[in-house]
């Protein structure tokens, strides 16, 4: 390829110029406007519709203070919606912005890194094998250059692409590397003029974002068929219709629960935003944070995941001569071992053992033959085990070098079976101590053209590579961590078995000297390896069949699996993993495209902090929704149920009171449990496992129970000031405080399923103890506020009635704290 210096690239002024005529590099048909997208929802949420209905028939009653209210109510909950989704919304479109996948551009005479979005027509853009094409474009020069243009044509073999020759948008560089001009950028582009966008990637819902939409449906019907039959029963007990209807209005506001999903929605997006902020860690789709606290099983690389990708030649084998060398004290060195390793390799090596090995090269040669030589053929690294193979020729000699697995090249060399049995010993015993092995071999051919395949040639057999790759610092603290929350972790590498069981012994992965090797797993039945893989924690020789049948195996036996990957040939299995993890520095764009996740640093101890926090936020959202469950029923019964009762005062709550209640209700369960911090035995538990509805029938029931109990309370508090004699406005005082004050120790109780109220107050979550003191404030405010009394058509409390309500509010919501001391115990 030639020298890439030759090309200057675009300038600043010239990208922003050619930005300004040719148009950006978005497959987008049209901008996304979430301002106006937020409120174009919001127009549509049914509570808002009842509240602007309810202050309709307030004015028409002549009550135009509690007109006013309602269409105030109309503004706080239309503000605090659109906070919620406004956050929400901004955080997934930061997120999108980072996981664009990233294109190596000269501009200034200098190559740097920009988002795929940011490329411009007349750009210089340098491709190497496994990225993705990001615009259509010509080639300036290639090297052994090939691409798949499956997505366009349908075929899938790779064709050969050479200098002059057009490349196209979406479209995935096989092999080698190439200098490309961008011709045609965004939606001019062949991959947009078929009309495929963007904007339909991110459109499906999760599991639980499904659950959750079935549950509010039901619950929006449930509401409306409520209001009718509660402005029927109403009618014909007073037969008067507009009163009816505002009570019928109250039911069916305290129905509705729209505080669910859209506490989901800020749960997902905040969630994949801190994980962003605070661990370096992409989330693709913010619906995939809550899949991260169901992880049962890791599947993780060994080279660059558990150990650092240093790749350092250590030690060399050179055959003719039956000699060892260690390259820390290299006196004399087996040229034609090293060289034929070299020429095996890319001319413009970005893999780590091609580095090393340039490098031992330029340091060993006495004369650099590199630039005497043009390659002329590739075989690219294929086969089980593989082998690649390179051609190169000058005016006089042609060379073959090959390297790979061991037994490959031995394969096809002309060595006795004694020889070949000697030299396998000498990589068994390397491999036993952790190192990475390749043999390399000189290949001979006389034909007059380059055979279809590698397989047929013949290789004298020059020795072998040993690769010192030694595990990450962290990766036995990692290990540790997923094993004690219960993640298995399994290691999947295509090296050799003796080295995997090696590392993995090293790191705590696994205590056993077995492994399953990939032409063992293809082998086996399904149901023989669904029952395998509950025992091996080490599979060696794997290539992309045997990976995704590993993960299929795992995710029938029921395991929620996440992967971890870099090359093209992992895109299959972290497609079908449940969280697909990609490396964000050595990923190739294939396997970020095909992952849920990148991890930016390709730091695996992120991965422990993100299933910590996947768990806190599906922990901390079943607290939301238990806080919901729990604060609704109350508010249901204490409209009905004085008119079922047929009270002397039937009506204690109008939808005032009610909209009262949900303005306060909404950012509790959303911002504010958003927030609550991680309880620090969280990843001492096993896994999450969501149940077919989002909470199991135990957790339901303590939050039905709970809502009754606060209910019952209400209810014995208003009977006993009924029989006391007490006023129709006392009697819904004394109900309504006690509910406001039963709805601040329901907010603290909620907090932990396990640990103690006194416990869980000790958590720092600032926006929590705001909200509770808002609340008291308002408590206090419609006792000592004359004005907030008439509103709310309640009276003044004296002392001892307050304090009333207070006890009743304790025992209708602290009966659950003996519960979670037996839990603890």
């Amino acid at each position: 390829m030639e020298n890439n210096s030759n090309y200057n690239g675009l300038t600043d002024s010239e990208v922003l110029e050619s930005r300004k005529i040719h148009g950006s590099n978005k497959l987008t048909l049209k901008e996304d406007y979430i301002f106006l997208n937020i409120l174009k929802d919001l127009v549509h949420e049914p509570m808002l519709i009842i509240l602007i209905l309810s202050s309709f028939i307030y004015y028409w009653l002549g009550q135009k203070n509690e007109s006013i209210i309602m269409l105030i109510s109309v503004l706080l909950v239309a503000s605090i919606s659109f906070y919620q989704e406004y956050k929400s919304k901004n955080a997934i479109s930061a997120l999108k912005k980072i996981s664009n996948p990233k294109v190596k551009v000269k501009r200034n005479k200098e190559f740097l890194y920009v988002a795929d979005e940011e490329i411009v027509v007349n750009d210089i853009v340098l491709l190497n094998e496994g990225e993705i094409i990001v615009a259509d474009c010509t080639i300036i020069s290639s090297n052994d250059f090939s691409v798949n243009e499956s997505i366009l044509t349908g075929e899938s073999f790779p064709l050969s692409k050479i200098q002059h020759e057009h490349v196209y948008k979406g479209t995935l560089v096989t092999s080698g590397s190439a200098i490309i001009k961008v011709d045609t950028v965004g939606l001019k582009t062949m991959f947009g003029k078929i009309g495929i966008s963007l904007e339909q990637v991110n459109s499906s819902l999760s599991p639980l974002q499904l659950k959750i939409n079935r549950f509010v449906k039901k619950m929006i019907v449930l509401g409306m068929l409520a209001f009718v039959i509660i402005v029927f029963a109403r009618y014909t007990q007073t037969g008067m219709i507009i009163p009816s209807i505002l009570v019928g209005l109250s039911l069916a506001m305290s129905i509705f629960p729209e505080e669910i999903p859209v506490a989901l929605s800020t749960f997902h997006a905040l969630g994949a935003y801190k994980l962003l902020q605070n661990h370096n860690i992409i989330v693709k789709q913010p619906k995939y944070v809550e899949t991260l606290g169901e992880a049962s099983v890791i599947c993780i690389d060994k080279t660059g995941t558990i150990t650092k990708n240093e790749m350092i030649i250590s030690n060399l084998y050179d055959f003719s001569s039956n000699s060892f060398f260690d390259t820390t004290s290299l006196n004399v060195s087996p040229n034609l071992l090293i060289e034929y390793a070299m020429w095996s390799s890319e001319i413009n090596p970005f893999d780590p053992m091609e580095k090393s090995i340039h490098k031992l090269y330029q340091k060993t040669t006495k004369s650099d033959k590199r630039n005497q030589y043009n390659q002329i053929h590739e075989y690219p690294l294929i086969g089980k085990p593989p082998l690649m193979t390179h051609i190169f020729k000058n005016n006089k000699d042609v060379i073959i070098a090959a390297k790979g697995a061991p037994e490959s090249i031995l394969n096809q060399s002309n060595l006795s079976e004694h020889e070949k049995n000697r030299v396998m010993s000498i990589v068994r015993d390397y491999a036993k101590n952790g190192f990475r092995i390749l043999g390399v071999g000189k290949g001979f051919w006389n034909e007059k053209n380059w055979p279809v395949s590698q397989s047929e040639f013949t290789f004298d057999f020059l020795g072998l590579i040993m690769f010192q790759d030694p595990p990450k610092d962290n990766i036995n603290q990692t290990i540790d961590i997923f094993k004690k929350a219960g993640v298995r972790v399994l290691m999947i590498t295509g090296d050799y078995s003796q080295t995997a069981i090696s590392i993995a012994n090293k790191t705590g992965l696994s205590i056993s000297d077995k492994c399953l090797e990939g032409e063992d797993v293809i082998k086996m039945s399904d149901q023989e390896l669904r029952e395998k893989v509950k025992i091996y924690e080490v599979y060696s020789r794997m290539f992309p069949e045997a990976k995704l049948k590993i993960i299929e195996a795992l995710k029938d036996n029921g395991d929620v699996v996440a992967m971890t990957g870099d090359g093209v040939n992992d895109a299959p299995a972290l497609k079908a993993a449940d969280i697909g993890i990609s490396m964000g520095k050595r990923g190739s764009e294939v396997a970020k495209s095909a992952a849920d996740l990148i991890l930016n640093d390709d730091d695996l101890f992120h991965m422990t902090e993100a299933i910590a926090l996947g768990r806190n936020i599906y922990n901390n959202f079943k607290n939301a929704i238990r806080y919901i469950i729990s604060i609704h029923i109350p508010i249901i019964l204490l409209v009905l149920l004085p008119i079922l009762l047929n009270w002397k005062f039937s009506v204690l709550f109008y939808p005032v009171h009610v909209i009262f209640f949900e303005i306060i209700m909404g950012p509790t369960c959303s911002i504010v449990y958003e927030n609550e911090p991680m309880e620090a035995d969280i990843m001492n538990k096993k896994p999450n496992l969501q149940s077919k509805d989002f909470l199991t029938s135990l957790q339901l029931l303590i939050s039905v129970f709970q809502g009754l109990a606060i209910t019952f309370g209400c209810i014995a508090i208003g009977y006993y000031f009924i029989q006391k004699g007490s006023d129709e406005s006392l009697v819904r005082t004394t109900v309504f405080i006690t509910l406001m004050i039963s709805n601040i120790f329901l907010t603290l109780i909620n907090r932990s399923t396990k640990y103690s109220i006194f416990t869980s107050i000790l958590y720092k979550n600032n926006l929590l103890y705001i909200i509770i003191i808002i609340t008291f404030s308002f408590t206090i405010s419609f006792i000592i506020i004359p004005q907030l009394r008439i509103l709310f058509q309640l009276s003044h409390l004296s002392f001892p009635n307050l304090m009333i309500c207070f006890v009743v509010a304790i025992v209708s919501t602290f009966w659950i704290e003996p519960f979670k001391k037996l839990k603890r115990k």
